[in-house]
């Protein structure tokens, strides 16, 4: 009876040594326990990585396509004949013949005006009789003296009497010829000064010959965009009807004006219709040589902290980069940018709430929106 007692007692005792401790589950319910805890701390490290994506900058970027572009330099201009010429009247007289209106088209060697000769073409015709006459003496005498009958004198005085037939008849012939009016080159009677029948002294300007194929515009080019500008380089003229034409630049002044500091340049245009005229307010489009470019919108340009312009990128670490920019051009639909890289993923939307080096969450920009802008870039830059 003792033992069961003492027994009962250590029991007891037991007992409440466990019941003190609070472990009140089985093993394996423990480690279901511990299992339902690693789950919920496996919830609440999504749940913070979700947050943590949420509190990153969403940022729109698109890779933009690249494409050479020729920088186009715009200045205001004018079109100008390639060669312009007052034709005058080469000797005095009255005019007997005028065979062209204002405004004819006239070809290198045609005879515009014709003074009347007044006997000047029949000093031609006895200058030419003399000529004869002293061809048969000369060659007479020449037989003489190879005959010994006449001195070797006699032969020389009969060839320079010779001679000096031939030079009356090219000063009278010359004095004839003075009398026509004649086209140096192709062109257009822009002005004529003068009637038929009316009396000119030699010097008097009588019309005025324009060539307008090619048809020249000319502008003057800022210093800074000097280095762009090159003889032999492309170049178009809009002209005010809004018609595009194109041509080559074939001058380039070397010497700037005092006023302006500015640089004259001519531009080439072929006209062989005639259709543009000089004089004509034209807009001269100058293109330097073609460079890889990215076409961007303006809105996507920003400035770091240094006050630098540039745009601003998304690297592999989803992290932002600031490139500085060379403006190439400013089409209508966009800027034409180069200092991109290539294949760089540019921000497009939200790139002013960005801080250089800042990790952001990309997202794609609209495939379509991209492609337009190329489009707009490639042809808007006319």
């Amino acid at each position: 009876m003792k033992i069961n007692r003492y027994l009962a007692i250590l029991v007891f005792l037991g007992s409440a040594a466990w019941i003190a401790t609070g472990e009140f589950s089985f093993v394996g319910s423990a480690a279901g326990n511990e299992g339902e805890q690693t789950a919920e701390t496996g919830a609440a490290a999504t749940e913070n990585s979700a947050d943590a994506a949420e509190a990153l900058q969403t940022v729109g970027v698109a890779v933009i396509p690249q494409i050479q572009h020729a920088r186009s330099i715009k200045i205001s201009g004018v079109t100008q004949a390639d060669k312009s010429t007052t034709l005058t009247a080469r000797a005095g007289g009255i005019i007997g013949e005028l065979d062209v209106k204002q405004g004819d088209v006239v070809k290198q060697g045609d005879v515009i005006l014709r003074i009347a000769p007044e006997g000047r073409d029949a000093a031609v015709r006895t200058a030419a009789q003399l000529l004869e006459q002293r061809k048969a003496e000369a060659k007479a005498t020449k037989s003489l003296v190879a005959k010994g009958t006449l001195p070797t004198l006699q032969g020389d005085v009969a060839v320079s009497a010779l001679r000096s037939a031939e030079s009356q008849l090219e000063a009278a012939q010359a004095e004839l010829d003075r009398l026509d009016v004649v086209v140096p080159y192709d062109g257009v009677i822009d002005v004529l000064s003068v009637e038929e029948g009316a009396s000119v002294d030699g010097g008097t300007p009588v019309a005025k010959l324009i060539a307008l194929d090619p048809i020249i515009g000319v502008g003057e080019v800022n210093e800074s965009d000097l280095g762009v500008v090159r003889v032999g380089a492309r170049a178009d003229l809009r002209l005010v009807t809004g018609e595009i034409v194109s041509g080559t630049i074939r001058y380039v002044s070397r010497a700037a004006q005092a006023a302006t500091r500015t640089y004259t340049v001519e531009v080439e245009v072929p006209n062989p219709d005639l259709k543009i005229p000089a004089g004509m307010t034209t807009e001269v489009i100058l293109r330097g040589d073609p460079v890889l470019s990215t076409p961007v919108p303006r809105s996507v340009v920003a400035l770091n902290d240094a006050g630098e312009l540039g745009v601003r990128t998304v690297n592999d670490k989803d992290e932002v980069e600031f490139h500085p920019i060379d403006i190439v051009d400013d089409s209508t639909g966009a800027l034409i940018l180069g200092g991109i890289p290539k294949g760089a993923r540019v921000i497009v939307a939200g790139q002013n709430f960005v801080g250089d080096g800042a990790k952001v969450h990309p997202v794609e920009a609209d495939g379509e929106t991209i492609k337009r802008l190329v489009e707009e870039a490639t042809t808007g830059a006319m």
